[in-house]
């Protein structure tokens, strides 16, 4: 087996064996915070500074400026950040002390300490974590 990249993401390639080859896109995680302080999750500063040390611990480039919509009471936040790399978005859900986050990127990074951050910025007292490696046939 040989090895290509694919606009700049790896993928592997068989010698015309007939094998499938496998594309690998990326990383994604899921993160289900519980736990939060409400008025952390209605935070835009709060939200953004998470985001920002998302953004510097594992290296990525914005593109643009991270989007925010304030939902009116009793609702929360909705961010996006769009990046070189993919996005990064967060829900919020104040109500219930929830954050929902999501961080995909097109290659592999080193799992930022999202337990640590999240009780850090918005008081989480519980997360879970799901990681999903991206890809397909090709």
């Amino acid at each position: 087996m040989t090895w290509g990249r694919t606009r700049g993401r790896a993928r592997d390639k068989t010698s015309g064996d007939g094998r499938i080859s496998k594309l690998t896109t990326g990383q994604e995680w899921l993160v289900d915070a519980s736990g939060c302080v409400p008025g952390s999750l209605k935070d835009a500063a709060a939200l953004a500074a998470l985001f920002e040390e998302l953004i510097v611990v594992l290296d990525l480039k914005v593109v643009g400026q991270p989007q925010w919509h304030v939902f009116p009471e009793p609702g929360g936040i909705t961010g996006l950040a769009l990046l070189a790399e993919s996005h990064l978005g967060i829900h919020t859900f104040p109500e219930h002390g929830f954050a929902a986050l999501n961080l995909y990127c097109c290659r592999e990074r080193q799992r930022p300490d999202f337990e640590a951050l999240l009780a850090r910025h918005l008081g989480a007292t519980a997360c879970v974590v799901r990681e999903l490696k991206r890809g397909g046939t090709a």
